[in-house]
């Protein structure tokens, strides 16, 4: 029974030995295989590879794809005009020589980008400073790209790693510059609408003026046709009766007091305190002059 478990103690340690010996490289990664704290074996191929057991020889992965490092938060950049620019931009890399990476940055990518990327930062400085506003942000932008991406390849070789690509995502004026210009469009607009409105207002009084002035006119033509024709009917109408009261003077000087009784007892409620015996009253007495002829029969 002992030397059944001696066996089988033998075999699991030969076991636990076989599989500290053994390691997978992925297609993606670099496998560094280290002898007793040196860099003994870069391995880029992929497959099932084999080493050492610990503490002999262990093995750390580098990941060998296209990695992306943007911009931090950066400061203005002054071009050749004086005028501050604020520049996002990004950077593609990738690891081509694992020793010279982890003697350069170690293990963790993190290291090469805060050491990169204060070289980046000062590549597009240097860029920018030689250009205008306008050949930054339209005319010479891709050979700005193509001359950091140049200028950061002998950089990137000490590092250990190859730069990609370079791209700008985005220039902005600086925050004081973009709050002015924003002021200066706010106060010109505000200009624009107050000119504006004191050209709408001015069309305005002088339409409602040139519109009073034609009522005034269209009125006035109107009140004198108006008494035009009332003057021609009063005409009329005074021939009429002057001819009709022309062949009987008795009627008319009854149909006149009739239409003084109309006017005078217009309203039911009205008072009136007169003399019975005045003239006025003659027609309703049927005196002479004011009693109509009777109808013929």
């Amino acid at each position: 029974m002992n030397r059944i478990g001696l066996y089988a103690a033998a075999a699991l340690a030969a076991l636990m030995l076989l599989f500290s010996a053994i390691f997978v490289v992925d297609q993606r990664q670099f496998a560094v295989v280290y002898a007793l704290g040196e860099i003994k074996e870069v391995i880029s191929q992929p497959g099932l590879k084999f080493k050492l057991p610990p503490p002999f020889q262990n093995v750390v992965f580098l990941d060998r794809r296209m990695q992306t490092m943007d911009s931090p938060e950066t400061r203005p950049i002054f071009t050749a005009e004086k005028k501050s620019l604020v520049i996002d931009w990004l950077v593609k890399w990738r690891i081509v020589d694992a020793r010279q990476f982890i003697r350069n940055n170690g293990v963790d990518l993190r290291n090469i980008e805060n050491r990169l990327s204060p070289i980046v930062q000062a590549t597009f400085n240097e860029e920018v400073t030689k250009r205008t506003v306008r050949a930054v942000l339209t005319t010479e932008r891709d050979q700005v790209m193509q001359d950091v991406r140049t200028r950061l390849v002998d950089e990137a070789e000490a590092f250990g790693i190859e730069i990609v690509d370079v791209r700008i995502k985005r220039v902005d004026f600086a925050r004081e510059i973009t709050d002015a210009v924003y002021r200066r469009m706010e106060s010109e607009r505000k200009r624009v609408a107050n000119e504006l409105r004191s050209t709408g207002a001015a069309e305005g009084e002088q339409i409602r003026a040139d519109a009073d002035r034609q009522r005034e006119v269209i009125v006035a033509e109107a009140y004198r046709d108006a008494q035009k024709v009332q003057g021609e009917g009063d005409a009329k109408a005074a021939a009429l009766f002057s001819e009709a009261f022309g062949k009987d003077p008795q009627f008319a000087s009854f149909y006149r007091s009739l239409g003084a009784y109309r006017s005078a007892f217009r309203d039911k409620t009205d008072v009136m305190v007169v003399d019975p015996n005045s003239d006025f009253f003659d027609a309703m007495r049927g005196k002479s002059g004011g009693t109509p002829a009777p109808a013929k029969k």
